[in-house]
């Protein structure tokens, strides 16, 4: 396999594209790890199809756009677009009112990734992606590290409403329930896991249901029009967020407030985010706003919380008992690992778990712009983000980019003049007040 060096061109100048992402697809380290990155390249991507994808823009672009930057006729480019899109290697984004059809790149997550394992059947060979797949994710850190290395992750933990005490629950907001987050989407669709299909091709599959993976919104429209998944009425949806809650599954989100694109529903041993914690430490999920709490007087150590933790955060220490030889049993809460799911508290069945509000609630960005823009940030990626190879991306993009800049705390916006060292930026930082005060 070899460096990055020794890859054909088309690959080498695709993945120097997509390292342009907040979230990139960077060269590991072992020799293990670089034999499944350039395996899931060359599944993927002909080379053709590379050397096309290289010079695809990451903001989403009118095809007449894209067809001036690649050289190509844009009837030619749609076939060649929507055979991309087909794979999930492109995403066509449709407005819902207008019908305007914008592309762009899709990112390796949340993108083609996923998309490569969300069909039982299709043209990629599904035990050699799920065999190169574990290997780059798990032959070494350098990819984990890449997307859960920095303070904003790709997803956030939705405790189980079921978990909570009624006098929490007026003080839950609508974006930190699942059931409104599925039930204010306008479209909805499910499709396979990809995590568990991997593992399935990989003989490492559990239990859990693999039909659970829910889209909304303009990521439905996308997985129903390509086929990734079927189109779900909100009711089934529901269905799908109770069963996986009854399941002892974790949901966790996109890392918005605004407009989530999905709901997914996750095991600690199958699901990408959750093994970057149990296997590499990271804080690869956002948590929820509340933490596991124990009641060691109702407790009788019987650990099942302890067990049903996804993310091993519940230990169960001895305790000295008054005029007894041997010890009892109770959990004790690593508040720093626990991502506020509520599994353990449907696991226990003496009601000695409870969730409580976190002293400080996580940061979660207002909407897909801000969380990129975070990421992009933290990761020193923000010039690529505002400029394509030397090309501005648009005034309309821009706008909107400085205005969730502009809405950041002063040290992030301070942070972001430094990555862009631009005047027109530098300007409008320096001219619009401090949100927080």
């Amino acid at each position: 396999m070899g460096h990055l060096g020794h890859l054909k061109e088309e690959y080498r100048q695709l993945v120097e594209r997509l390292d342009a992402n907040p979230v990139g697809l960077p060269e590991p380290k072992t020799e293990e790890a670089r034999q499944g990155w350039q395996e899931i390249l060359e599944i993927l991507f002909t080379p053709e199809d590379a050397a096309l994808a290289a010079r695809m823009p990451v903001a989403p672009s009118k095809l007449e756009k894209i067809a001036s930057r690649v050289g190509m006729k844009p009837s030619e480019l749609r076939t060649r677009l929507d055979s991309l899109a087909d794979r999930g290697i492109v995403l066509d984004l449709v407005h819902p009112e207008t019908g305007d059809v914008r592309y762009l790149l899709a990112p390796p997550v949340v993108g083609f990734f996923e998309f490569s394992m969300m069909r039982a059947k299709d043209s990629i060979p599904k035990k050699r992606m799920a065999k190169a797949l574990e290997a780059y994710t798990h032959g070494d850190d350098t990819f984990a590290r890449d997307v859960f290395g920095g303070d904003t992750v790709i997803g956030r933990t939705m405790v189980h409403e079921t978990a909570l005490r009624d006098d929490s629950l007026p003080d839950v907001l609508d974006w930190e329930r699942a059931t409104s987050v599925v039930g204010d989407a306008r479209v909805h669709a499910v499709s396979l896991c990809y995590c568990r299909h991997k593992k399935e091709h990989l003989g490492q599959r559990c239990d859990a249901p693999m039909d659970v993976c829910l889209s909304l919104n303009g990521g439905a429209e996308f997985v129903i029009r390509r086929g990734f998944g079927r189109k779900v009425a909100p009711s089934e949806a529901m269905d799908i967020l109770v069963e996986s809650r009854e399941s002892g599954l974790v949901q966790i989100a996109d890392n918005v407030q605004h407009r989530p694109t999905y709901v997914c529903n996750c095991c600690g041993c199958c699901c990408g985010q959750l093994s970057a914690i149990n296997d590499f430490d990271l804080p690869a999920v956002n948590p929820s706003g509340f933490v596991a709490l124990s009641d060691r007087e109702k407790c009788n150590g019987c650990s099942r919380c302890a067990r049903a933790c996804p993310v091993t955060a519940i230990a169960m220490d001895g305790v000295r008992i008054s005029a007894k030889r041997k010890n009892r049993l109770a959990p004790r809460v690593d508040a720093d690992r626990c991502i506020g799911c509520g599994v353990c508290v449907a696991a226990c069945r003496r009601s000695a778990m409870a969730m409580e509000r976190r002293k400080e609630r996580p940061r979660v960005p207002w909407n897909v712009i801000e969380k990129s823009l975070r990421m992009a940030m933290e990761r020193g990626r923000l010039p690529h983000l505002l400029f394509d190879v030397g090309q501005n991306r648009g005034m309309a993009f821009l706008n909107k980019t400085l205005q969730a800049i502009c809405r950041l705390p002063l040290m992030d916006r301070l942070l972001a003049s430094e990555q862009l060292r631009s005047r027109f930026v530098k300007f409008a930082i320096k001219n619009i007040p401090d949100p927080t005060g």
